[in-house]
């Protein structure tokens, strides 16, 4: 049987598939010769180059049967061609072909669920896209791809059909039109084989729940295959940390309702019984540490089995050899149990591999920032011994400039030596400019308005420079930043700034001209932070700053506090102050905004010298004491001493300092603490100022662990008091009533609500007064926008 005869049987009878597979039995009927001329026909989008790497017959060759089979097969392999025909005449190789079409393109009509990007690469995974040769069982593989990644994330309605259009030059758009369903959501969950934990307590190790009044917000309920694989191990983890090692769980049953809206898991678990350990020890290459390895292993003899104890110790000593050098090294736990006692010894095995250094440090993914930038944050230097410790110090500090979305440290062999890694650094930035326009209501300033420009990390630079505008009924302020956290290659920052702000002391129980009396201020400062350590750094700086105070005449019917004539009267409408500070600061927070654990502890004193002169002195320690995965105990104690430098002049009102409401006591009005006019009643604050704080944050119900909202309870104490020559007036009998002891201690407890919401850090509280005074003015419900304890 001749080939042409073979490939006209072959379009009539079976597909190119069966056939690609009986060619190569297949005989040419041709002896052996050598070729006089190929002649290639049908193509029309391949490149010829590319059929003859697949056919060897060459010119001046000898051509065999056996090779034009292996031909024939190998071009069918390639995908490229709906036909192929190999014939011989008069020694001339007629190599004769269909090609199928090219994609040119692929389109998505209606996908929202994910992005077009992300599909396009998954589906190049499975050999279909643009470039590629169409194919149609491809494209069935690529519809069930589609629809395997909308079931995965919960949508199991979701529809995928296809288009085809035919292009000029043997090319084809395919386009998929998704008809995308909801999120199939979780009706039941339930174990079966429990008795050490009931459901209840294994549904809370899960993040997928049944619907409940809060899965608005989390979407708990929505059913992913990603997330109940996280939810089994998770439920693995609990287990083994309980010392259940002989723990294993079945596949879950995942049944989903006809109309493909409700999903039921059943989940089965083997626990077995829990192992106490007999005997922890270490193996292997010790290198002498015996004694520090040893300090190191959490797990004692007599307790339960926990593998995250087990593991903690084994990053632990990785950690350890790490700082010395071993960049590799390896450590293994490995429980054996003794089924007949229920206990397990549990062995450490280190290998510590060989002592490396550092050959180069490699940055990448930065496109806007520059690496000098990225660089000067390291604190591994090239061509040093690997240190762990120090690459985890570098990961921080690039992190905490705020540039990136996410920092990748890796490290890899130098090939051809088994002493030397690379560490490459990858970061993928973030957008740095923000604009922000915003409309907020406050319990103390009522309707605000806030405005800015910034851009961190301004053409790369790591500088950053903004403008900010705030106002409201009572405060408005203009200023401008520029912060240059590597004036010098030492790490020594500079922050200067300009600012213009408006001012006027509050009262809420006379109702006039809230322009009747006002402070204007125009500053202009710079600072600058020495660091000490990783986490500690100086502070030091000057700020000029010009007061001018707005009074009416005495005979204009206004209400004026008593203690803005007396300022006006020993200091002048228009003051000038130059402001020196030194301080210390201390940060070892885990999050800025949501911290867990870690502590904050700064100091600071401030010298006027000018017309003003006068000393504030201030301390403030924050501690985050985490109570488990779920619970973070706060407090907070901040404490601040001001007097006048000028024997005969109190100290200056304008520098007075407030407490009550968020952030200092709540339960009582903003800045309601302290003095009051006794013309006026306005609230006056005072020199001093000590406030301690609280607080337990707890998992808000139904978001199952979602640091971004979370309640709390709390208990407040304060006080504000003067020095020198001020006193601590009590009011006006008239205009606000008289307070009973003003500058006494005050007390509350409440419950609260923290969310960090798109705005910015959200707060709202509920605080009921211990104990108040007469006159006190309370406020229970209070909401703020912006940082707060």
């Amino acid at each position: 049987m001749s080939l042409r005869q073979l490939s006209s049987m072959k379009k009539k009878a079976i597909p190119a598939l069966v056939a690609m597979l009986i060619l190569p039995q297949a005989s040419f009927a041709f002896a052996p010769f050598v070729v006089q001329d190929i002649q290639v026909r049908g193509l029309r989008s391949t490149d010829p180059a590319t059929l003859f790497n697949y056919v060897p017959a060459r010119v001046g060759k000898q051509f065999t049967e056996a090779e034009a089979t292996d031909s024939v097969k190998r071009l069918f392999a390639t995908g490229l061609f709906n036909d192929v025909n190999i014939s011989t005449r008069n020694r001339i190789v007629y190599v004769d072909v269909v090609e199928r079409p090219v994609i040119s393109s692929v389109t998505f009509d209606g996908m929202k669920a994910f992005d077009s990007k992300t599909i396009t690469e998954t589906l190049s995974g499975v050999g279909f896209g643009a470039g590629r040769a169409y194919d149609e069982a491809l494209l069935e593989r690529a519809k069930n791809e589609i629809r395997s990644q909308y079931v995965s994330k919960g949508h199991y309605g979701t529809e995928v059909t296809s288009a085809i259009t035919p292009l000029p030059n043997n090319r084809v758009g395919i386009s998929f039109n998704v008809q995308e369903s909801g999120i199939s959501r979780i009706r039941d969950i339930h174990f079966v084989g429990n008795e050490a934990f009931s459901e209840g307590t294994l549904r809370d190790q899960m993040d997928m729940t049944t619907p409940g009044y809060m899965t608005w917000y989390t979407g708990t309920d929505k059913y992913s295959r990603e997330k109940l694989d996280t939810d089994t191990e998770n439920i693995r983890k609990y287990y083994l940390d309980r010392g259940y090692l002989d723990f294993s769980m079945d596949s879950p049953q995942v049944n989903i309702t006809p109309d493909r809206e409700d999903i039921s898991i059943n989940l089965t678990v083997n626990e077995g019984k829990p192992y106490k350990l007999r005997k922890v020890q270490l193996a292997g290459n010790l290198m002498g540490l015996n004694n520090e390895l040893q300090a190191l292993i959490v797990p004692k003899p007599g307790e339960t089995y926990s593998e995250e104890r087990a593991k903690e110790t084994t990053d632990a000593i990785k950690n350890y050899l790490g700082g010395l050098g071993y960049a590799f090294a390896n450590v293994n736990a490995n429980p054996v149990t003794d089924k007949e006692t229920q206990e397990a010894d549990l062995t450490f095995f280190v290998d510590p591999g060989r002592r490396v250094y550092v050959n180069r440090i490699d940055i990448g993914g930065n496109v806007r920032t520059r690496d000098e930038v990225i660089r000067r944050e390291m604190r591994q230097q090239e061509a040093g011994w690997y240190d762990e410790n120090r690459l985890s110090q570098s990961k921080d500090r690039i992190n905490r400039l705020g540039y990136f979305n996410s920092v990748d440290v890796t490290q890899m062999p130098v090939a051809g030596t088994d002493d030397q890694v690379d560490v490459n650094v990858d970061v993928k930035e973030k957008p740095t400019g923000l604009i922000n326009l915003g409309v907020g209501y406050g319990t103390t300033d009522k309707l605000s308005f806030t405005a800015g420009i910034s851009q961190e990390n301004i053409f790369g630079s790591g500088t950053d420079l903004g403008l900010q505008v705030n106002t409201s009924k009572r405060y408005r302020n203009i200023s401008l930043t520029h912060t240059d956290p590597y004036w010098t290659t030492s790490g020594i920052s500079r922050t200067t700034s300009l600012y213009y702000r408006t001012e006027t002391p509050l009262n809420y129980n006379v109702e006039q001209d809230e322009d009747s009396y006002r402070t204007r201020t125009i500053g202009l400062g710079m600072n600058f932070g020495v660091p000490i350590s990783e986490n500690d750094r100086i502070i030091l700086g000057a700020t000029f700053e010009n007061s001018k105070i707005k009074l009416p005449s005495e005979d204009s019917g206004y209400l004026i506090p008593k203690a803005y004539r007396d300022f006006v009267d020993d200091y002048g409408e228009s003051t000038n102050v130059l402001m020196l500070n030194l301080g210390w600061r201390k940060d070892t927070r885990d999050n800025a905004l949501a911290p867990t654990r870690g502590y904050l502890s700064s100091v600071q004193g401030t010298l006027g010298v000018g017309d003003l002169k006068y000393y504030m002195l201030s301390a403030q320690q924050q501690y985050y004491l985490p109570l488990g995965k779920d619970y973070t105990l706060a407090f907070n104690l901040s404490a601040d001493y001001g007097r006048s430098l000028s024997k005969d002049k109190p100290f200056p009102v304008i520098k007075n300092i407030y407490a009550g409401g968020i952030g200092s006591v709540r339960g009582y009005e903003g800045a309601s603490l302290g003095a009051r006019d006794p013309v006026s009643g306005d609230y006056l604050g005072g020199s001093t100022r000590v406030v301690g704080n609280v607080q337990l944050y707890l998992p808000f119900p139904g978001t199952h662990n979602d640091r971004s909202l979370r309640w709390f309870v709390f208990a407040d104490a304060g006080r504000i008091g003067t020095t020198g020559k001020s006193t601590c007036t009590t009011g006006n009998a008239d205009e606000g009533g008289i307070v009973e002891d003003p500058c006494g201690w005050r007390y509350s407890a409440g419950v609260g609500l923290s969310w960090q919401s798109p705005l910015g850090p959200l707060e709202i509280s509920y605080a009921h007064p211990i104990r108040p005074k007469p006159g006190d003015n309370k406020q229970k419900f209070q909401f703020q926008i912006g940082t707060s304890f």
